[in-house]
């Protein structure tokens, strides 16, 4: 059976980064870049006019 690609990517960074992930965390990790991802994506599908300005200063 082949790898998730998300575990392999888990792996990867988690390696790269010298961060252990213990075997208790990897599904609430998991389910944490799902989430992460699933809200990327909405972001960049989310379609912009070309001629589209960014706001100069942002205030709330």
């Amino acid at each position: 059976m082949a790898a998730d690609p998300l575990d392999d990517y888990i792996d990867a960074v988690a390696k790269a980064l010298a961060l252990p992930v213990e075997e208790a965390w990897r599904p609430a990790v998991r389910a944490n870049l799902e989430v992460s991802l699933r809200l990327a994506r909405l972001v960049d599908e989310f379609a912009l006019p070309d001629d589209i300005e960014p706001a100069s200063v942002f205030t709330a």
